[in-house]
């Protein structure tokens, strides 16, 4: 019994000094997680495990453990706030995948960001359709940052007392380059017919095309193959 005691004071312990830590060290170390703060949280976790079911462990063990680890993110605070160099290593940087309404390629590629996680994370910002986003900025914490084009912001159709249209979900064809064929189905479309309205915005070859996306009674919205040399400015 003496040791299921001794478990839940440890445990209690460790609960109230993990709080105590993340109100010193502020909300945006939740809100805004990196990947030096996602490797941290791990081994904080199998530290604090271990010391709660090793018997030599007690409450002085575990709270030197917290300390530690309170010291050294609070460390890394400062170091990111007077010494500008150092965000990149250890925070990370934000990366333009989306400039003037088109996909870089190559910058989402050194980011293992595929089509399908973007797709996702603008579905996340309301977002069905890329043909709205003139900027997309892919941040260091996982998120995804979205200026739309300008006929898409607000004021939209209801403060302007216009009539409801019918709303449609786009249907992705090409994807990195190759073709969805499910989808070509689903839409009683053929491969000759994406081919000839490629051609017709100038596209001759698929190899050229990353992303095509389809809504019926509109043109194709076409992102060629782009690398970084399109960009105009970077990202700090």
């Amino acid at each position: 019994m003496s040791g299921y005691l001794s478990m839940f004071a440890e445990t209690i312990f460790g609960f109230f000094a993990l709080f105590l830590i993340t109100k010193v060290l502020g909300k945006s170390q939740i809100n805004q997680i990196t990947p030096f703060d996602f490797i941290s949280a791990l081994l904080l976790g199998e530290l604090v495990g271990n010391a709660l079911f090793d018997e030599k462990a007690g409450i002085p063990e575990i709270a030197f453990v917290v300390a530690v680890y309170g010291i050294l993110l609070y460390t890394t605070e400062i170091i990111t706030q007077k010494f500008k160099r150092t965000r990149h290593l250890i925070e990370g940087s934000p990366a333009i995948v989306i400039y003037n309404g088109k996909l870089i390629r190559d910058t989402m590629k050194k980011n293992k960001l595929d089509i399908n996680q973007l797709q996702h994370l603008l579905r996340a910002k309301d977002i069905f359709s890329m043909d709205e986003v003139e900027f997309g900025i892919f941040e260091a914490n996982g998120t995804i940052s979205v200026l739309k084009k300008s006929d898409y912001q607000t004021p939209n159709r209801k403060e302007m007392k216009l009539s409801q249209h019918e709303v449609i979900i786009p249907t992705t064809l090409v994807n990195d380059g190759e073709i969805i064929y499910d989808n070509l189905k689903e839409k009683n479309l053929t491969e000759q017919w994406l081919k000839e309205k490629l051609k017709e915005q100038g596209y001759n070859r698929l190899e050229d095309v990353f992303f095509v996306e389809y809504v019926k009674n509109k043109e194709l919205l076409v992102h060629p193959i782009l690398n970084r040399n399109h960009q105009k400015w970077d990202m700090e």
